[in-house]
């Protein structure tokens, strides 16, 4: 089983990866390869002021030999140094939407994977932390507004990200609604994954939405292809709404200096976008 597909791909009603060589190696019709391209990808909301310029990534010092090819390109992030968020002084990092390719299934069905692969560069400074791409979705326009630290009105949003914290730990980055059983279930907090080698990390986020008045909603998070995260049936109660495809975001949440990059540092994110519902 590839670390980007941690579920039997018989599963996967339907989907789109950037990577040509899994869309032909995982033997599952229903997965199109979609070009790292920003038309193709349906990518829209691009924030202000940042870049996210396909490239040649380098040379990981510690391949992971499970990965057998590494990515020919890359979306690259820059963080310059002293840079915090798109709305800052300084912006590092980039922020976009991607609705998929033209056709793509949406709001139709109520579980979904994004899974891509990241690696920071040799030597980074991670400060305080910062954010990292996830799935959202929602009611029509509503579902983009579950950000910024949004209290109102959450019962017609949600999304699910990743972070980094300082040191490497990693974590899930939860909008959902403020119920007693969400907060009890995301306050038990796991332990924490962390990569001190420099190379590329596969990740894998699962969502399933929970059918109305019932709490079997689920959420799990993969690295490397090994569960890390999880909430149970009984917790993710996220009521009556539809996913809306993937929230790419790699910037700081920060306003304050301890959370700015504290120096010019970059990171690529590749085979991206393997966006899988399921059935």
């Amino acid at each position: 089983m590839h670390p980007l597909i941690p579920v039997p791909s018989d599963r996967i009603h339907n989907g789109f990866t950037s990577s040509s060589l899994l869309a032909k190696s995982s033997g599952n019709d229903n997965i199109k390869h979609v070009p790292l391209d920003d038309s193709a990808l349906g990518v829209h909301k691009v924030f202000n002021r940042t870049s996210h310029n396909v490239v040649s990534p380098p040379v990981p010092s510690h391949p992971n030999p499970d990965d057998g090819e590494q990515p020919e390109e890359a979306w690259e992030a820059f963080y310059p140094r002293g840079s915090i968020n798109p709305s800052a002084s300084i912006v590092g990092g980039f922020g976009f939407y991607v609705a998929g390719p033209a056709g793509f299934l949406n709001g139709t069905v109520n579980e979904a994977i994004v899974s891509y692969r990241v690696m920071f560069e040799s030597g980074w400074e991670w400060a305080r932390g910062g954010k990292l791409p996830g799935i959202f979705g929602g009611e029509g326009d509503a579902s983009y507004r579950c950000s910024g630290g949004r209290q109102n009105d959450r019962c017609q949003c949600f999304n699910a990200r990743l972070m980094w914290r300082p040191n490497g730990a990693g974590e899930i980055y939860t909008y959902f609604p403020l119920t007693e059983g969400n907060e009890a279930a995301i306050l038990r907090v796991p332990g924490s994954r962390k990569n001190s080698d420099y190379g590329w990390v596969d990740v894998a986020l699962q969502v399933k939405l929970n059918e109305i008045n019932k709490q079997d909603g689920e959420l799990a998070l993969y690295i490397d292809g090994k569960p890390v995260i999880s909430m149970s049936r009984k917790d993710a109660e996220i009521k009556g709404m539809h996913f809306q495809t993937v929230l790419w975001r790699n910037t700081s949440p920060g306003h304050t200096e301890d959370w700015a990059s504290p120096k010019d540092q970059k990171a690529w994110f590749s085979d991206l976008l393997e966006w899988f519902f399921l059935a």
